[in-house]
């Protein structure tokens, strides 16, 4: 008899409790300290990290549904043992888009120009590339594209996670099980499609690439894509092993977890490549307008993590998952999904604050007490989503795949 229904332990309520509570005093502490200050730096501060981390972590939890999809759309079943980890973490879509429209709320009707420039008209109107942009780089836009992505990712999602229930209800017919499997595609490309327009080209245009307006990149959103998927597969790898330790998910075994590996493995390289293209290209051409990005974060005090991303979360990564016995190992693979999220959460960081705070820039209390906050909310909600139905779609018509599943 396989444990089907997870029941949230005692020690996780614990730490999801003071990550939580840890979490909303540093925010409480930095509105009243740094958003309430009169310092323009300190209310920066206080915007920019709120930024940093619900646009992150926005994207990361919606990883796991385009991990759903994509595997949906290519007929995949070796998921289904653990497909209810990522269909948990995407509950997660709707939370984290809604505090992050808050976020936009408060810095744009907050008129926070030092972190979008475009912000001020009057300077716009005497800066010829940022007028040439006024078309998309305005409030109304920029409300209504983040609206609509922020939407159809969660409503897509939903219809998934509300398909893969229909599973649990009773045993399909082969007509039945087609339709079922149809309905799925038809949504998965749904997603899909939204996900290519928004997180792969528009949206990290809007909310990341614009905080330097005066610099582009082909490569952003596709680098920004990298970052977060690879998170999100590691989210998904500690969860996996969390739950094989509490005895739960029988049918997973070291194959699926070591194809999880095999993503983080890969994307770590993926995010390097584009890492390295996008950084030797505009270092070549040498041209002042774009090489002016590179020099904030190469020879100003965020020297020291613009190199260590690289070390971080390459460098170990491909050390550490070659092997094909590291990505069947739960101690290795939980101290690399630990180590690949902390460090793209890094790499939001110089995404941001370099073009926001300057030298003004500071990594502390406040930064990493938000950072306690989402993942006090991850585990929350998550824990709570798993707890909500079985833990495998036993009537899933291709869970039989998953069952015997080997590479």
């Amino acid at each position: 008899m396989i444990k089907q229904q997870f029941e949230i332990p005692a020690g996780y309520r614990k730490w999801t409790s003071g990550l939580l509570a840890v979490g909303g005093l540093v925010l409480v502490l930095g509105f009243i300290f740094l958003g309430l200050s009169k310092d323009e730096h300190s209310q920066t501060r206080f915007w920019a990290v709120l930024l940093q981390n619900s646009t992150f972590f926005l994207l990361v939890v919606n990883a796991s549904m385009f991990f759903i999809c994509v595997t949906t759309m290519a007929l995949g079943g070796w998921q289904m043992a653990f497909r209810r980890i990522p269909e948990a973490i995407s509950v997660l879509v709707p939370i984290f888009g809604g505090l992050a429209f808050l976020v936009f709320i408060g810095i744009i009707l907050g008129h926070q120009h030092h972190i979008y420039h475009w912000l001020d008209k009057e300077h716009v109107e005497h800066d010829p590339i940022l007028k040439g942009k006024s078309g998309f780089l305005n409030p109304v836009f920029f409300f209504v594209w983040s609206a609509i992505a922020i939407g159809i990712w969660s409503l897509a999602g939903w219809k998934m996670r509300q398909l893969s229930s229909k599973a649990d209800e009773r045993h399909m017919g082969a007509e039945e099980a087609k339709t079922f499997q149809w309905s799925n595609t038809i949504w998965a490309s749904v997603f899909l499609v939204s996900f290519g327009l928004t997180v792969g080209s528009t949206i990290p245009w809007l909310w990341l690439m614009s905080i330097d307006a005066h610099w582009y990149s082909t490569m952003y959103s596709w680098y920004t894509f990298a970052s977060t998927f690879v998170s999100g597969m590691a989210l998904i790898a500690l969860f996996i092993v969390y739950l094989k330790n509490k005895d739960y998910l029988e049918y997973v075994n070291e194959e699926h977890l070591q194809d999880i590996g095999k993503f983080m493995f890969a994307f770590s390289i993926f995010w390097t490549y584009l890492w390295y293209s996008q950084f030797m290209l505009i270092w070549y051409a040498n041209i002042p307008e774009e090489t002016v990005y590179f020099k904030q974060r190469m020879q100003g005090p965020y020297r020291i993590i613009f190199f260590l991303n690289l070390i971080v979360n390459f460098v170990l990564p491909f050390l550490l998952l070659m092997k094909r016995g590291s990505k069947r190992n739960y101690t290795t693979m939980v101290f690399l999904g630990v180590l690949i999220i902390l460090g793209h959460w890094l790499d939001f960081y110089q995404m941001v604050m370099p073009g926001v705070l300057g030298e003004h820039y500071s990594l502390g209390w406040f930064e990493f007490g938000i950072l306690a906050l989402y993942a006090g909310l991850i585990m929350h909600f998550v824990g709570k989503a798993l707890a909500s139905k079985p833990l495998v779609s036993i009537n899933h018509p291709l869970l039989k795949e998953s069952i015997i599943h080997h590479t």
